[in-house]
């Protein structure tokens, strides 16, 4: 058997069976999922870091996604914080790169 211990999508067991293998699978207690989702939006950053796919950039939202609902909240919500941020600091357009403050 090879090991992941890892949070998968929801339909990754049927698809592992459809390969004709079997899955071993438990759900998550409440209270550990936002520790697997931190963990898998760790691993997702890390693919992007290595593929610079475009495509891990919506697993990566997805991720994101499930983190606010865990919290109650929703993308609408976190698009709005990051509106309100971006109107008090801006955002990236003009690719400012600080190399450091003197007093």
């Amino acid at each position: 058997m090879k090991s992941y211990n890892k949070l998968v999508r929801d339909r990754i067991p049927e698809i592992i069976e459809d390969a004709g293998k079997t899955p071993i699978t438990k759900i998550l207690p409440e209270e550990e999922m936002e520790t697997r989702l931190v963990q898998k939006l760790e691993e997702e950053i890390q693919e992007f870091k290595e593929s610079r796919d475009f495509e891990e950039l919506a697993d990566l939202l997805e991720v994101i996604e499930a983190l606010a609902k865990l919290r109650g909240e929703d993308l609408y919500t976190l698009e709005r914080i990051k509106a309100d941020k971006k109107a008090e600091r801006g955002g990236f357009e003009n690719r400012i790169l600080l190399e450091g403050v003197e007093d």
